[in-house]
């Protein structure tokens, strides 16, 4: 239950979006599913369960849609703290390894091919790590279990299927 209200506050915290404007679409163990009709946009979003050294904001990983602008399933991260400006954001899931393209805060897929590889993997994995090296030369470690993930995902894009 903590949990849920966990994921909640975190979605209404995405934007300057009146809270009020956020619909719920489920909670799927560590994940959740929301829609915002305003923008119109859905995504799927969990907080990372575990992180290495003292965190500056909640990190978390979403999966985003956005109708109006033909964009499905964009990968997205935010770093539990700023990141050195030389340093890659990777993203590791079963194995696999993504670069992924950052802000000081921020790291994103690359291209559509990229989110769908990262999606794909995500289906088909127990858990996922984002790494960096902080301002501070020390590690950044954001983990993330993705149990519900998937269920999470489909929900969202169900959620934007009629929104335009």
């Amino acid at each position: 239950m903590k949990k849920r209200f966990v994921l909640l506050g975190l979605a209404m915290s995405l934007s300057a979006v009146p809270a009020s404007a956020k619909d719920s679409l489920g909670i799927f163990n560590s994940w959740g599913a929301f829609r915002d009709p305003d923008v119109p946009r859905c995504y799927a979003i969990a907080e990372s369960e575990e992180i290495t050294g003292k965190a500056e904001r909640k990190s978390f990983a979403t999966v985003g849609f956005w109708p109006k602008r033909s964009i499905r399933r964009q990968f997205h991260v935010r770093l539990s703290r700023d990141r050195s400006t030389n340093s890659r954001v990777i993203v590791s899931i079963a194995g696999r390894r993504f670069q992924l393209s950052a802000t000081r805060s921020d790291g994103w897929s690359q291209d559509r091919r990229m989110d769908a590889a990262i999606n794909a993997a995500i289906r088909s994995a127990t858990s996922m790590t984002v790494e960096s090296v902080g301002r501070d030369g020390k590690p950044i470690v954001d983990a993330y279990r993705l149990r519900g993930a998937a269920t999470a995902i489909d929900a969202a894009s169900l959620g934007c299927s009629r929104l335009r």
